[in-house]
């Protein structure tokens, strides 16, 4: 453990000074790197296999709520701690550490899309969700109620984001999740039945959006939006197939018209006393819910 009274160290510049896309970006070509906030998330991504690089600790917290995982690194990683007091700590952030711990990591490799669905069955897919704190929602309903995993467009915040990390409390690094092009060049891949692909020539290559690409790979699609032909989110018609893609759209403006026009069906919840829409985290809850239990 090392003290310091002074946040001004060129080690402590990935806290300090790097933002989310910065950070994102210090390793290139290989994967960057990301904060984890609060013991429970530093031990659930370390327990994900994922690589600490530092911790940095308000001093009073060794001994209570991170003794554990300070315990756990001090014995399985040779990682500089630094230690320093509130007020110093105060400086990093502007406001109180969540459990006085963070955690600089390495990211690991994302798998293709593909990968994920050739062994994933229920999946949520996010278009251009922009918000962190609903990313981080979303991902702990998904990860709660049991999706196999979660498709993100390249517009949406990434999971790994501070923030969005710490509102999934850590289980952004347990469920399956990886990024998809709006428009994706695929090859004719089909994942059958029971779960074997079938891939065609490797010329023989098409660019398609990412609807059209899940709908190739098995899925039933199932656009969340209010229209007038939506199906109740609670009809058993939409879930007799076994591969099933729930795809919630942008805080506000929702699913792109191509999107909705391409899906195999509009889905809405039913509400009541005139309220038309729901946050997209809380509707993502109820679909997630309806999915894994129909």
């Amino acid at each position: 453990m090392i003290k310091i009274d002074t946040l001004e160290l060129e080690e402590l510049n990935i806290y300090k000074n790097c933002n989310e896309a910065q950070l994102l970006h210090y390793n290139e070509p290989a994967p960057g790197l990301f904060i984890a906030e609060s013991p429970k998330v530093i031990e659930r991504a370390l327990n994900a296999g994922f690589e600490p690089v530092s911790m940095l600790l308000e001093e009073g917290h060794v001994q209570s709520e991170a003794s554990e995982i300070t315990s756990r690194i001090e014995k399985e990683y040779n990682i500089p701690i630094y230690l320093a007091a509130p007020n110093i700590l105060s400086g990093l952030t502007g406001y109180e550490l969540t459990r006085g711990a963070v955690c600089a990591m390495k990211r690991k490799p994302l798998v293709s899309a593909f990968d994920l669905c050739r062994s994933a069955d229920r999946i949520a897919v996010l278009e251009n969700v922009v918000n962190p704190t609903n990313i981080g929602t979303i991902v702990r309903n998904a990860a709660a109620l049991g999706l196999d995993g979660i498709l993100f467009t390249k517009g949406c915040a990434d999971p790994l984001y501070r923030r969005a990390l710490r509102v999934s409390m850590g289980t952004a690094v347990q469920i399956p999740w990886t990024f998809i092009d709006a428009h994706v060049n695929i090859n004719s891949a089909t994942i059958k039945k029971d779960g074997s692909m079938s891939i065609g020539q490797s010329d023989d290559i098409d660019t398609v959006s990412y609807v059209s690409c899940l709908k190739s790979w098995g899925f039933t699609t199932i656009a969340m939006a209010l229209k007038d032909n939506s199906y109740n989110i609670n009809d058993p018609y939409l879930y007799k197939n076994k591969k099933t893609a729930i795809i919630l759209g942008t805080e506000g403006d929702g699913l792109s018209a191509e999107t909705i026009a391409e899906s195999d069906f509009t889905v809405c919840i039913p509400m009541k006393h005139g309220v038309d829409s729901l946050n997209v985290a809380s509707a993502s809850a109820i679909a997630f819910w309806s999915l894994m239990n129909c």
